[in-house]
């Protein structure tokens, strides 16, 4: 199991607001892969995002779908501050209009 799959593995999780990936969106900010536990450190669009359970929920029950997991744990953190202009993919700035 590596984290770059792992990663990949995300990538259909959304935002349900602006309808876009998390890992897109750059709030994907590490992944740990050891044995068959995986770790997820993510960030939101906001400190007062209303849809934080739903995200934290979604990530996690994906990452328990990926063949060999059995443990799953998600961390929200908001150091560093969520950025797009910085974080956030070229597709998305461009869906966003952000430069």
């Amino acid at each position: 199991l590596k984290k770059e799959e792992l990663l990949e593995w995300l990538r259909p999780v959304q935002d349900p607001e602006l309808f876009l990936s998390l890992v897109d969106l750059g709030l994907i900010y590490e992944v740990r892969v050891e044995n068959e536990s995986a770790f997820v450190k993510m960030s939101l669009t906001s400190p007062g995002c209303p849809a934080a359970d739903h995200l934290v929920s979604e990530v996690k029950k994906r990452i328990l779908e990926y063949p060999g997991v059995k443990e799953a744990d998600v961390q929200v953190v908001f150091e560093p501050k969520w950025d797009p202009r910085t974080m956030a993919s070229d597709e998305v700035k461009d869906r966003l209009g952000i430069w």
